[in-house]
């Protein structure tokens, strides 16, 4: 696998750091610029705005850039942004850099994910998709605790500086490995707004419902995953950090295992785990009055579901760059942005309903269980994509 994976990867672990880390933060911050604590919040949900609109005007606004400027370029507002947003001490201006970090992000994403079937090449899309996605897992598993202590320690504009410092490195290797490509015939000049068509074929549309429900999913339980241990378990705050960093390890674990074989048995990959989804979030909601139960369960949910979501999304990129080489990847940013809202929304109307923080799990089960019935009504779609021994007819321009 080339490097500039990997280097893309570590810009992603940034960016990932950057957007779960206020969860954590969000206290310190409300009090130093003197907002409420539901003010506050709006950092959080104003980022998840930005990353779901961002991505497809970021990437048709540098879909015509080489692939070298467009991420740099992102990457460097997004740099600029965490650097404005430490400095400030106005509550407005720190809303304005998480938009524009979140947005910066999106673009990075989208244009990373749409470059993957030239930079890896289109038989390892399944396991660059991995690797990029890799980055959000060690996210949540390092970088957010990470971020957290530095916080509680130094104060929240550290955590800040430290995705500058993380992000830096990135940048340099960015410019320096994504190499110019030969100039094609889709890249010299046909219009990006012909691209959007591609939503219109099946192959390219059922694998982003695909990806977004089983990212619903998967974002529903997390959540309120930390709300679980303690309210239903009884288990102590401090076995808060292990449930999470479990279900960090999982997503870890299913995301690398799912995209070593992804370009070869996506198949398998995808109908045993559309099965064994709904099967695995039930077991979670039943056991979750215990402490073991959630611990292990938290794995395993974990494995599977980031095995199965890094899965559509590599699969969607598959089918989309033919026709759309620059936006595929701003489609694929959008429905698992998209998915990371929705679920969470909806386990909280559910647990709003219900008063029971399980609703949670049993709302991630109605999804992952709505995923598989799509999922098999629509089989001769998802499965009728251009073969991974065919070049891709169109290329994006890495110059």
């Amino acid at each position: 696998m080339p490097v500039v994976v990997f280097v893309l990867g570590l810009a992603v672990f940034a960016q990932g750091t950057s957007e779960f880390m206020l969860s954590g933060l969000i206290e310190p911050i409300a009090a130093d610029v003197g907002v409420s604590l539901g003010s506050a919040g709006l950092l959080t949900s104003l980022f998840a705005v930005g990353m779901i609109i961002g991505a497809p005007l970021m990437a048709m606004a540098a879909g015509r850039w080489p692939a070298r400027h467009a991420l740099t370029g992102c990457l460097s507002l997004f740099i600029a942004a965490h650097i404005v947003g430490a400095l400030t001490t106005t509550f407005a201006v720190l809303l304005a850099t998480r938009v524009a970090a979140a947005i910066a992000n999106a673009g990075f994403l989208a244009v990373a994910l749409a470059a993957l079937p030239t930079l890896a090449g289109p038989h390892r899309v399944g396991r660059a998709t991995s690797i990029i996605l890799s980055g959000v897992t060690l996210a949540c598993i390092a970088g957010v605790p990470a971020g957290a202590f530095l916080g509680q320690t130094l104060g929240w504009r550290s955590a800040f500086w430290a995705v500058v410092i993380v992000s830096v490195p990135a940048l340099l290797g960015t410019w320096l490995l994504v190499r110019p490509a030969p100039r094609t015939e889709q890249s010299a000049g046909t219009a990006l707004r012909t691209e959007w068509r591609a939503l219109s074929l099946p192959r390219v549309r059922v694998p982003l419902i695909l990806g977004g429900f089983v990212n619903a999913a998967t974002f529903a339980a997390f959540t309120y995953l930390a709300v679980v241990t303690t309210n239903v378990t009884g288990a102590g705050p401090a076995w808060t950090p292990i449930v999470l960093a479990l279900f960090g390890i999982g997503s870890f674990l299913g995301v690398t295992l799912g995209g070593h074989y992804a370009d070869r048995h996506a198949h398998i990959i995808i109908t045993t785990g559309s099965i064994a989804l709904p099967i695995i979030w039930t077991t979670t909601a039943l056991t979750a009055h215990s402490l073991p139960g959630i611990l292990i369960m938290a794995t395993i949910t974990g494995a599977t579901s980031f095995a199965v979501g890094s899965t559509w999304i590599a699969r969607t990129i598959t089918a989309a760059t033919p026709t759309a080489p620059h936006l595929s990847g701003a489609f694929a940013t959008a429905a698992l942005n998209i998915g990371a809202a929705t679920g969470p929304a909806l386990a909280a109307l559910t647990i709003s309903t219900t008063e029971s923080p399980t609703s949670a799990l049993w709302t991630s089960t109605a999804l992952a269980a709505t995923a598989l019935a799509i999922a098999t009504s629509t089989r001769r779609h998802w499965t009728s994509g251009y073969p991974l021994d065919q070049e891709p007819s169109s290329r994006i321009n890495t110059r």
